[in-house]
């Protein structure tokens, strides 16, 4: 199963008038798959830390020079290398300001590409198919370069495949409507030359991608109309008989997506593992003709896995690094992270083990194929075996119904009869990973819930969340449900499960937590886990305080920076300071401390919160960021729990939002005397570990001298 995350935009574009192309010729990794390097199709060439959304530098050419090849970067010199006017080869590094005043070379011949992966030497693609390593083309820039193609021969795609510890650059080339790829094999040096095979209407490849596994060069080719192939080269069988020879390359029908009326003009497909495939710009099988979509098909089982409406013209362009799609696509350069299970027969059967956390919170116990296959004895525990056999006798009593049966159920139903049957479906084992059918079930019953305020049920909800085959795309008003019913437990589960819940219902969440009564808050049934952990955290054994994470209360710097109360001189010091909020309400909040946002879609949902309830909820940051601070206290336990830095980047994001506010009120100036002396703790925290890590770095840089003799002292400072 394949999902797709909630988006988030990169940059911003400035696309054509005509709006035919984007602004972007290619989209680099560079030093680690954070950072990526976007390179216009003007003059300019930008740096980007793709989880902090900002541009960490940029580099523009001069009025008159273009830009004619996606920047790349060699990660053994640490330099950036692309392509100006066809010939003109430009080098620099990260701290250049000028690029008329770093490296340029200018070489004999008309550049297509440079191409560049992680640990590799970079590569020069010629636009007549020759292949020289960037070293020994600068090494004399105007050699001779020979011509692989025939005169009417053009380049239409290329990239660059590792196997192994070989590199071997792939393109492909188009002559009066034949369409040929090329293989060019470096060190020693071979090329092998192979014919695609045509479709029956003369079409051209749309896209194409590439990757390496088990030994063979995967090629994907989408088409026009819609068929997206696959050929498979093996890069190991190429005899010297046979470089001389054109074979024709076979390929695989994988898929035939459907176009409706005409045929594709910008679309694009990836090739994500040996089973997914990302599309975009083909029409989405639900919505018609519209080719909006960013789509994940399975090509082993020809399903739909998962989609997602892009906003704004779609330009045929993706990217994809480290488990994120890189899309333009109006004005808009956006990100959109994936994640793609493993296809096997195990998981379509419902037998595939789920590992860590996901396998602890599964009301299911599911037996792996060693159980099966061998007759492995396990020994479930006492309340899942209660579950199963409950749910046998259940099903034996009466006939389990279809997906569809149970759909038309649901309708008009009581929910004694529906909460049945979900649990019957729930409890037969090839059920299991019907993704797309539970989420159909949580949708309809969450309709008729919404629609019917009688017809409610935590329990069967409950169990549909704990099959982790939701997310709020799939069921968005499921969180607005339990809200509106005042069902704590689902909200918590929801938080927990769902990966994908966007910053205006997190506040939301938040909203309704911190404002409910504490009467009502002590009613709340929970997760027990989560209860444990704030029992452990709050009893009295956990009361000293000690030096840990560069603070200590006790110490004279905080007493001089903290104005106390003399309320809180009588009755409390910091190391014996209560829980200003229930127990149940605070695991509710420890759960929104946990829940992933970003910073500037989360501030302006953040700004709608009163000023008593960020005071509370300060209050409550500053009872945690204590607590972790005790040298006492379970660092490492087997509790959901929010971590440190979650907590302080809680306490920063409040007070940007309410800052002015808290200022203005009296209630919280103590408060913030406090807070400022523990972020200045942490500040300081990280400077000295930054100096440590400044002198260990040190350390590790210097080389040992070779003629140090029988006897030497070397003597280290550290600052």
């Amino acid at each position: 199963m394949a999902v797709l995350y909630e988006a988030y935009t990169l940059c911003r574009l400035s696309p054509s008038q005509n709006l035919t192309s984007s602004s972007i010729q290619g989209v680099e990794v560079e030093r680690d798959n954070d950072h990526v390097i976007v390179t216009d199709s003007f003059r300019s060439v930008t740096l980007y830390k793709v989880s902090d959304q900002k541009p960490l530098g940029s580099w523009t050419v001069k009025q008159g020079n273009c830009l004619t090849c996606p920047a790349v970067y060699n990660t053994h010199s640490k330099e950036y290398v692309t392509v100006t006017d066809n010939k003109v080869i430009r080098i620099w590094k990260e701290d250049d300001v000028l690029l008329d005043k770093t490296f340029k070379a200018t070489v004999s011949s008309a550049i297509w590409r440079i191409h560049c992966v992680t640990g590799g030497d970079p590569v020069v693609l010629f636009q007549r198919g020759a292949v020289r390593l960037l070293d020994s083309l600068l090494s004399a820039p105007q050699q001779t370069v020979e011509e692989v193609l025939a005169p009417d021969e053009t380049i239409r795609w290329s990239t660059i495949i590792v196997a192994e510890t070989q590199q071997f650059v792939v393109f492909t080339t188009e002559k009066k409507g034949e369409h040929f790829l090329y293989l060019q094999k470096l060190k020693p040096n071979t090329l092998q030359r192979y014919q695609l095979d045509q479709e029956d209407s003369g079409l051209s490849p749309l896209s194409l991608s590439a990757s390496y596994r088990d030994k063979l060069i995967h090629l994907l080719h989408l088409y026009p109309n819609g068929h997206v192939y696959q050929s498979v080269i093996s890069v190991w069988s190429q005899g010297a008989d046979e470089e001389s020879q054109t074979l024709i390359l076979p390929r695989n029908l994988r898929l035939a997506l459907s176009v409706d009326e005409g045929q594709l003009e910008a679309a694009a497909a990836l090739l994500l593992d040996e089973a997914h495939i990302a599309v975009v710009g083909v029409p989405h099988p639900s919505a018609g003709t519209d080719k909006d979509y960013l789509c994940i098909w399975n090509i082993n089982f020809q399903t739909l896995q998962a989609g997602k409406e892009i906003a704004g013209k779609i330009f045929g362009q993706l990217w994809c690094y480290s488990n994120k799609l890189f899309i333009p696509h109006g004005k808009t350069l956006s990100v959109v992270p994936y994640g793609c299970t493993k296809s096997s027969l195990a998981s379509a059967l419902g037998k595939l083990r789920r590992s860590g956390m996901q396998e602890y919170r599964s009301l299911v116990s599911v037996p792996s194929w060693n159980s099966i296959l061998h007759e492995e004895k396990t020994q479930p525990s006492r309340t899942t075996e209660t579950w199963k056999l409950r749910n046998a006798r259940k099903s034996q009593m009466s006939p389990t119904l279809t997906v569809e049966q149970i759909l038309e159920l649901i309708k008009t139903a009581p929910v004694e009869e529906v909460e049945k049957q979900v649990e019957g479906l729930l409890s037969r084992a090839e059920t299991q990973d019907m993704n797309e059918s539970l989420g159909q079930l949580a949708s309809s019953l969450v309709s008729r819930s919404l629609a019917d305020n009688g017809f409610y049920s935590t329990t069967m909800l409950a169990q549909l969340v704990h099959t982790q085959s939701l997310c709020h795309s799939v069921c968005p008003d499921l969180v607005q449900l339990a809200l509106e019913k005042n069902d704590y437990f689902l909200c918590q589960l929801c938080l927990q499960f769902f990966p994908d819940i966007p910053e205006e219902v997190t506040c939301t969440c938040l909203k309704a937590f911190i404002s409910m009564p504490d009467n009502d808050a002590e009613k709340v049934n929970l997760e027990p886990d989560s209860i444990s952990f704030m029992e452990t955290l709050t009893s009295r054994e956990h009361g000293q305080v000690g030096l840990q994470n560069g603070f200590n209360s006790t110490s004279s710097e905080h007493h001089s920076d903290v104005t106390m109360t003399r309320a809180d001189e009588e009755n409390e010091t910091p190391r014996e300071q209560s829980c200003p909020v229930v127990l149940q309400r605070a695991v509710l909040l420890n759960e929104i401390l946990q829940t992933a946002y970003s910073d500037d879609l989360l501030l302006p949902h953040l700004k709608n919160l009163s000023s008593q309830h960020v005071i509370l909820f300060l209050q409550y940051l500053h009872f945690l960021y204590l607590k972790y601070n005790q040298d006492t206290f379970p660092q490492s336990h087997g509790f959901r729990s929010p971590s440190l830095m979650q907590i302080m980047d809680w306490v920063c994001l409040l007070l940007d939002a309410h800052f002015t506010v808290l200022v203005m009120t009296p209630e919280a100036n103590g408060l913030l005397l406090n807070l400022h002396s523990y972020i200045k703790s942490q500040v300081r925290l990280f400077s000295e570990l930054g100096k440590v890590e400044g002198s260990l770095q040190k350390l590790k840089d210097m080389r040992i001298k070779q003629d140090m003799g029988q006897y030497s002292i070397d003597v280290i400072e550290l600052f």
